[in-house]
């Protein structure tokens, strides 16, 4: 298998899609020659051409709703919102368009085609414009499926399975991880279901939940834990919307306790329906309460980010403390 980092796969994952498919199409702010802002579209305009991978203005909703009219149209449309915090201007588009373009037509016309790439989160120093996670705000929509993958393996075939879904696709990238994350990526065509997280680790003690850039920081909680004596079993959510509840209910049910981790703000983050489903799930099961570690309650800053982030040593705190219970 060949070594790629995460852009590389995202790249490679576009390029085999529009090789594949003639209806893909890739567009966004300086996607075309330029390659992307993160270089994640590198070549594929002089490869496809100016009609299958092109610039747009600088317009998030026009972008969204350029989007929408091709995909109603038959095309499969991948479009890249430069940075997830500049995704709000098209939040009434992707809302109340994207999401419910099925519903609304009685199932005659869809968007299922579609997918909006965006970098989300922190980690580069991006201070509170370039730094977000915004999730958490796309979960409340039926009819969207939203994904976040954790290193290149995960982002390629995720990337593939969400081109090819027949539901519209929120595909948010790490962007921390875009060059840090490195590994072993088939160079094939593949595609990972959406919809199911993966059990990554085996543990008896407590159930760690993350996803993106964060499962490489309960990484390294769950290793200081270990050293105490605690095991641990760690899950990759993957998917946000439909997000796997059998899987986590599954592995609750077996450790009997919960410590969730994201990089968004704790209050009305995704952790919240997390807790309050597994609660009901498996009440009977818990034996502490569930621990949620989340970003602060404050715009995302710039001067105390490493205070801010969610980072290992405050999810092994929660580790201790649901064990210690």
């Amino acid at each position: 298998m060949a070594k790629m980092n995460m852009l590389q796969a995202i790249n490679n994952a576009l390029d085999l899609a529009m090789a594949k498919d003639d209806s893909v199409v890739c567009f966004g702010e300086d996607v075309g020659h330029f390659g992307g802002v993160f270089r994640a579209t590198s070549k594929l305009q002089e490869k496809y051409g100016k009609a299958r991978c092109f610039n747009t203005p600088l317009t998030e909703q026009g972008i969204a709703g350029f989007a929408n009219g091709m995909a109603a149209q038959g095309m499969k449309p991948v479009a890249e919102i430069q940075f997830a915090d500049y995704i709000f201007p098209a939040f009434d588009q992707i809302v109340n368009e994207t999401a419910k373009f099925r519903y609304r037509s009685g199932n005659e016309f869809n968007v299922g085609g579609l997918v909006f790439r965006t970098p989300y989160g922190g980690g580069i120093a991006g201070g509170h414009y370039h730094s977000q996670s915004p999730e958490a705000y796309f979960a409340h929509t039926p009819g969207l499926k939203v994904v976040i993958p954790r290193d290149p393996y995960q982002a390629k075939g995720l990337l593939l399975a969400s081109i090819a879904s027949q539901d519209p696709v929120i595909f948010f990238e790490p962007k921390k991880l875009y060059r840090a994350s490195t590994g072993e990526v088939p160079e094939e065509y593949y595609e990972i279901e959406l919809g199911k997280a993966e059990v990554t680790q085996q543990g008896k003690d407590v159930t760690v939940l993350a996803w993106g850039a964060q499962m490489e920081i309960v990484q390294k909680a769950v290793e200081m834990a270990e050293k105490d004596g605690i095991s641990c079993e760690v899950i990759d959510l993957r998917s946000i919307l439909p997000w796997d509840a059998d899987t986590v209910a599954v592995s609750v049910k077996k450790t009997g306790r919960l410590v969730i981790n994201h990089e968004a703000p704790l209050t009305g983050g995704f952790a919240g329906e997390i807790a309050a489903t597994i609660q009901q799930t498996c009440f009977l099961y818990l034996e502490s309460p569930i621990e949620r570690v989340c970003g602060m309650d404050t715009p995302y800053p710039l001067a105390l980010e490493k205070e801010y982030v969610a980072d290992h040593l405050k999810t092994y705190e929660a580790i201790k403390r649901s064990v210690n219970f």
